[in-house]
């Protein structure tokens, strides 16, 4: 099968290119041919949207989160991905909050289908943990990371690590995050900026707890990585992340909401006193990722 793979920047290590690098790296071991430039295929994945006019083969689209601040003009900034969905011939979504997120603005496709987002398992979990003087001396390494913005929300993150922390553990805080003038002044936390990928995934080797309790996210990348390597997911009850945390992970209560506009700078306080245990146990590795899409894509063309 010749899979191309449209809007997919493969040097780039932001969370949807870095997700199609390891999918096009799994549907070329077996046996595909998975490309950004390639003649005549079989099925065209698209990332988000697609900018062509038409479709150079059956397209599916891989739906991420899509714009509802009303504050951002969010109808224009959704034209294209809603063009790009009703050409589809599929939809993939990242996760069942991402489908009814979708759903709510555009519609119900004829043809969609719910696939998380994986990892090599195996591979992360033989990189070696992390070994630094900067943290070598604390029993517990906390970790957050993002492309920082305000409902990525690092204040909540550290917040919590501060009031959950024992007094030998740190926090270190991987990506940049100048843009949300946080003033962090403690001993114990530790602002890295960003980070390329084998250093993140020795990180998460290193560290017992991922806190990442952003609001508005899809299947984010991180945390899937994070938990591959054995971290503990500390994360929103609002939104995809639980669906892919783990059966170990703690959920912490975040005001609902009904996926009408909504602002994503101004956001509810979270009760970090309402704290519940995961229900979700997800396949996270990157082989049944690709099968699934192998298996998606082959209705498209039959």
């Amino acid at each position: 099968m010749k899979v191309l793979l449209d809007n997919v920047d493969l040097s780039s290590s932001s969370g949807p290119n870095h997700f199609g690098k390891k999918l096009k790296t799994r549907l070329d071991t077996m046996g595909h041919i998975c490309s950004t430039n390639i003649g005549d295929p079989d099925v065209q994945l698209s990332f988000i949207e697609t900018r062509m006019m038409s479709p150079r083969a059956p397209l599916a689209i891989r739906m991420d989160g899509i714009y509802f601040d009303p504050d951002q003009g969010y109808k224009q900034k959704n034209a294209n991905i809603l063009r790009s969905y009703n050409m589809a011939s599929g939809i993939v979504f990242q996760s069942q909050y991402c489908k009814e997120l979708a759903e709510h603005y555009f519609g119900k496709h004829d043809n969609p289908c719910v696939i998380y987002n994986g990892v090599d398992v195996s591979h992360i979990q033989s990189v070696a943990p992390l070994q630094d003087p900067l943290i070598d001396k604390y029993q517990n390494v906390w970790v957050t990371a993002a492309r920082w913005r305000r409902w990525k929300r690092l204040k909540e993150n550290i917040e919590y690590f501060l009031q959950f922390s024992g007094p030998n553990d740190c926090l270190v805080v991987a990506g940049d995050a100048r843009q949300e003038n946080i003033q962090v002044k403690h001993d114990r936390i530790f602002l890295v900026g960003r980070l390329e990928v084998p250093v993140l995934f020795s990180l998460y080797r290193r560290a017992t707890y991922l806190v990442h309790l952003a609001r508005f996210d899809s299947c984010p990348n991180t945390v899937i990585d994070a938990r591959a390597a054995g971290c503990k997911v500390i994360c929103s009850s609002l939104a995809g992340t639980k669906e892919i945390a783990g059966p170990d992970a703690l959920v912490v209560y975040d005001e609902p909401w009904d996926y009408s506009p909504a602002s994503t700078t101004e956001l509810p306080p979270m009760d970090f006193n309402k704290i519940s245990k995961n229900v979700f146990d997800t396949d996270i590795d990157i082989g049944t990722t690709a099968e699934k899409y192998e298996s998606f894509f082959s209705t498209m063309i039959e």
